[in-house]
């Protein structure tokens, strides 16, 4: 299955170096070997995390003839950004490099020199609808709730194989990924802490709360969760700050970048339209250069819109999650008639679709809505 980004990264790799991050077991690899039209084994594909690539990779031993070289999880490497760019000043004008990772590879920049205008970054997103079908179904929908995006659970479609997925990716994500990027010694806290967040999805998220229930310190907690996002094990959004409305300025939302983990079925389908939306945002950025945000809606007297999507700072339009068919939220009425927010989607998972034209709002079955906007 080829990637939705896999087009634009080929393209690029004739112009400049490819850094791809994203969560871990999201496909990053299995794409850049699609890309390479080989297997782990291809002389012209480099693992840090196994010894032997990483001795050759630091005896400067590139393969003879190859125009593509991979370089997987390498940022785990202190001075990584420093060997890289000798590696690609040397042998830009006749081999391309694409470089993955589990992690925010603009964040982990240990090494000093820039490779500021070296490169295109790009971040791989799960299984989304619009990837999966330009016309997607509430079978796709249902099977993106059940087993989440990443490609292994979601292809198997087993209740028993998505569990035990879950349980070695989270220890994986914490045990190695973590523990080999930073100093942290804490790691039973990060357990819980991982734990913890599944229950704060679609929710303002209280670093206050979270340093009660782990007993450590306020700063402690925030790093923590800063290093959860660096891991793309989940992500925050902000309010945005609606004219005329006394909004909230501070607090963000949590989701994770695997929904399947929520419990509570509004909080996962909230969560899965927030991975869709973010998803769509970063697309437009990382493949057209669009500066693009997600953020929520909220005033003081806690009347709130989940997702606003903002395109160089303005309004393009929001979107109200609802998990069953019902008439239009009193907040969207409210809000429409107060932001320069142009338009205003509710979506669900029923079949209703109509517009109320005086408010500038549609529900609309998000099956829809995926298939008609998040159309790139």
């Amino acid at each position: 299955m080829e990637r939705y980004i896999q087009p634009a990264i080929v393209d690029d790799l004739q112009k400049k170096m490819v850094f791809v991050g994203g969560p871990r077991q999201v496909g990053k690899t299995t794409m850049a070997l699609d890309v390479l039209a080989g297997d782990e084994q291809h002389p012209a594909y480099f693992n840090w995390d196994y010894a032997d690539d990483k001795r050759i990779l630091l005896q400067g031993g590139l393969p003879v003839g190859e125009h593509l070289i991979i370089l997987d999880e390498i940022h785990k490497y202190k001075k990584w950004r420093n060997f890289v760019k000798g590696l690609y000043d040397k042998n830009k004008s006749h081999i391309s490099f694409l470089v993955t990772g589990s992690a925010r590879l603009d964040y982990y920049r240990k090494g000093g020199d820039s490779l500021q205008g070296r490169y295109h970054y790009y971040r791989l997103h799960p299984l989304s609808l619009y990837e999966l079908s330009n016309n997607p179904s509430s079978a796709d929908l249902k099977a993106l709730l059940s087993f989440g995006g990443f490609p292994e659970p979601f292809f198997a479609q087993s209740q028993r194989d998505w569990k035990r997925w879950q349980r070695e990716r989270i220890s994986r994500v914490i045990h190695e990924d973590l523990v080999s990027l930073e100093q942290v010694k804490e790691v039973s806290q990060l357990d819980l802490l991982a734990v913890l967040l599944q229950d704060r999805v679609a929710s303002l998220l209280s670093i206050n709360s979270l340093r009660e229930d782990l007993g450590a310190s306020h700063e402690a907690v925030s790093r923590w969760v800063q290093i959860f996002e660096n891991l793309y094990y989940c992500f925050r959004i902000r309010p945005y700050a609606a004219k005329k409305v006394k909004a909230l300025k501070k607090d963000r939302k949590l989701y994770l970048w695997d929904w399947s983990l929520c419990q509570n079925p509004g909080s996962k389908f909230e969560n899965l339209v927030a991975s869709n939306l973010l998803k769509y945002c970063h697309l437009h950025e990382d493949t057209l250069g669009d500066e693009m945000e997600l953020c929520f809606l909220r005033d003081n007297r806690q009347r709130e819109v989940d997702f606003v999507v903002l395109r160089a700072g303005k309004p393009i339009f929001a979107v109200e999650c609802k998990s069953g068919e019902r008439g239009v939220s009193k907040h969207l009425s409210y809000f429409s008639r107060r932001t320069d927010i142009p338009y205003f989607y509710q979506v669900h998972m029923g079949r209703d679709d109509y517009e109320v034209a005086d408010l500038h709002v549609r529900v609309i079955p998000f099956v829809r809505f995926v298939a008609e906007v998040l159309k790139v």
